[in-house]
This record gives C-alpha cells, structure tokens and sequence, in this order.
C-alpha cells in the first residue's frame, strides 16, 4: 500500500512539472496559477495541519507566531543573499538603460553575477518545495503508522497538491533564469523527495510537535515565494486581468481539491 502511494505521489509531481516545462512559453500562466496554488496550500493545508497536529503541545499564537517567523527568516535570505539580482531587472521596469560600463569595477553588478544570483534565488525556492515535498512524504509514512484509515486520507490530501508542487519547482526555476534542462533535474528531486519521506519513516518516529513546527516554517516560507516572488513576476509585463483571473483559479483549485480530500 505505501509502496503505491509512493509511486503515485512521485507520478502526479512529475505530471504537474511536465505540464509547466511544456507551457513555459506561457510562463506568466504558469506563474499565476502557481502563486494561488502556493499561497493556497500555506492557507488550507499546511497551517491547518500544523495547527491541528501542534494543539495538544502549542497553542494557536505559537504556531502563528511560527509561520510568521518563517515567512521573515525567508525574506531575510532573499534580500540579504538575492536582492542585487532584481537590479538590472529594476532598471528595465522603469525604462531606464542599466549601462554596465559605469560599474565594470562593480563585481556584483556584473551580468554572469546578476544571472548566478538569479538562479540561485530559483535553486533555495526550489529546495525548499522539495524538502516540503519530503516532509509530506513523511507525513504519509507517520499516518500510517497511527492507522491504515489515517494514514490512507493523509495520502489523498498529499495527492491532490503534489501536481501543483511539481508545476510551482519549474516555475521557481524557470522564472529565474533556469533552463530548461535545469528545471527537469529540480523536478526530479521533487519528485522523488515524497518517496524518500514515507520510506524514511519506516526507520525512525518523529514527534508530531516537531512535525507541527516544520509545517509552520514552511507555510511562511510558501507564503513569502507566493506573495513577494510568484504574484509580482506574474504581473511583469503581462495582462493583469489573465494573471490576476490565473492566481485566484490557482487558489480556488487547491482550496476545492484539499476540501474533498479531507473529507
């Protein structure tokens, strides 16, 4: 039974990824809906579930008190490791000429550093999806682990937003200048990463405060990638009304099939 489920939650990533890596020429669609579906699962899925597994060792303020550090300890590393990487970006929103001649003895101003800056801002995105996507695969194996009931509607719930896990890696890649071949290798690891959760169970027993608090620190930091990174890239250049309609469908699908799934 587990092994299935592990095949299934490595199949619907893959799915999800394959499906953004082929509308990358739509990447600002892609985007949209990966902000609502990101922001949705903090939301609906990992903020209840943290609070519900935590209630018995935290009250509602701790948790909270979490999420909102992993949302600042995010933002901290994106402007203390990522921010000179918008810079020539800026310079093309506003319309003025980012002129690299005037800082040729400006190291981080450098086209190969503005780039490497980028990608790396996409792999830590990137990584963190992945280690959310281990975490859900340890959530599974835990679940299974109570009961085979628990454990079979825990699996459901992981289900129906890994397809949206798998489209929101390639786009973190994507999106920050990644190619294609680069996005396949992170979608791979995402893929994959649920796999390596619910068979790392079968070795060890994590205590559900700990897991309470992982889930918390992810919610934020799913919630900054959506709010600061994801919706304002989606926006960039684009209709706004097509994004806009993009994000809240991206929300609204992830609401609906986390609903289901708990039922």
């Amino acid at each position: 039974m587990i092994l299935l489920i592990s095949l299934a939650t490595f199949t619907a990533t893959l799915i999800g990824g394959l499906v953004a890596v082929r509308l990358k020429d739509k990447l600002h669609i892609i985007l949209g809906f990966s902000a609502g579906a990101i922001v949705a699962v903090a939301f609906f899925d990992l903020i209840p579930e943290s609070l519900n597994i935590g209630s018995r060792f935290f009250g509602a303020d701790t948790i909270m008190s979490i999420v909102a550090l992993g949302f600042l300890i995010y933002l901290v590393l994106d402007r203390a490791i990522f921010l000179h990487a918008h810079a020539h970006e800026e310079c093309e929103t506003t319309g003025h000429t980012f002129d690299i001649s005037k800082h040729e003895h400006d190291h981080e101003y450098e086209p190969s550093v503005i780039e490497s800056k980028k990608l790396r801002r996409g792999v830590f995105g990137a990584g963190s999806l992945s280690i959310h996507s281990f975490l859900d695969g340890v959530a599974i194996g835990l679940s299974f682990q109570v009961s085979t009931t628990v454990g079979i509607i825990v699996a459901v719930a992981v289900l129906v937003h890994d397809f949206s896990d798998g489209m929101n890696t390639v786009s973190m890649i994507l999106k920050n200048k990644g190619t294609t071949k680069h996005a396949l290798r992170w979608l791979v690891v995402d893929a994959i990463a649920p796999v390596l959760g619910v068979t790392s169970t079968l070795f060890f027993t994590l205590p559900e405060q700990y897991l309470s608090v992982v889930l918390a620190l992810f919610s934020g930091f799913f919630l900054y990638i959506g709010a600061s990174d994801l919706i304002p890239e989606s926006q960039h250049k684009h209709p706004k009304l097509l994004t806009t309609g993009m994000t809240l469908f991206g929300a609204t699908v992830l609401y609906v099939v986390i609903r289901i799934a708990g039922l």
